[in-house]
């Protein structure tokens, strides 16, 4: 079984998703606050993080932060639907992916199984590293190097950087982002893919002190050039 932490003060509805994820292939362990999360993390062997962002005491975007300092566990977040200001917060400290409360529990099983696709199963025979330019993508290792500095990423970032790369000179829309980096369709409203790349450019930008070579083209996506 697929081993998830649920970090929710909500108990009924931990409850709820730990019955129905159990029915579908995953080991659910449940924390009411986040104070423990690293610890549970090791004991439990978890394999991702599920995260409610609005708790009492010590904040789900606290909790993220300082999973983020120890671990690169992939974590999904929960949020309020309609809080924009918490879902940029949660992906700008390093969360792959959110999903807004109230949520099916089927739906939360369909973004556990595509954040750990992006992982976990998509290598293949010919994976071998990927240059555009100055910018080199292992996808066997799942890091990138620019201009020879290696660049650090979280899941999300690196599986939107790697499609870009295999789509280098073209312009890549939102929705193919989403389904191609993501693994899911693009959802109305969904800033996820742009506060992701917004993080990698600033990246980029911070090893070579200019202009990273990931341009946005209004109205169509975003494309990768040679640099």
């Amino acid at each position: 079984m697929i081993s998830v932490l649920l970090i929710d003060d909500d108990t009924a509805l931990a409850e709820l998703l730990a019955e129905f994820l159990g029915q579908e292939g995953f080991g659910v362990t449940h924390l009411a606050d986040g104070r423990r999360c690293l610890e549970a993390i090791a004991e439990t062997r978890a394999e991702i993080v599920v995260l409610d962002i609005m708790m009492p005491g010590i904040s789900g975007i606290e909790v993220l932060r300082r999973i983020r300092r120890e671990s690169s566990i992939p974590v999904l977040m929960l949020t309020a639907r309609g809080d924009e200001v918490d879902r940029i917060s949660g992906l700008d400290l390093g969360a792959d992916d959110y999903l807004a409360k109230p949520c099916s529990p089927g739906e939360l099983a369909a973004r556990l199984r595509a954040i750990l696709r992006r992982l976990g199963g998509r290598m293949t025979a010919d994976a071998a590293p990927l240059t555009v330019g100055s910018l080199i993508v292992d996808r066997q290792t799942r890091s990138a190097h620019w201009r020879g500095v290696p660049l650090p990423l979280t899941g999300a970032e690196f599986d939107l950087l790697e499609t870009l790369v295999l789509n280098a000179g073209r312009v890549v829309s939102r929705q193919e982002l989403s389904e191609q980096g993501l693994g899911r369709p693009l959802a109305p409203y969904d800033r996820a893919i742009d506060v992701h790349l917004s993080a990698v450019r600033q990246k980029l930008a911070a090893i070579s002190g200019d202009a990273a070579p990931i341009m946005t083209v209004r109205g169509k996506g975003y494309q990768l050039v040679a640099a």
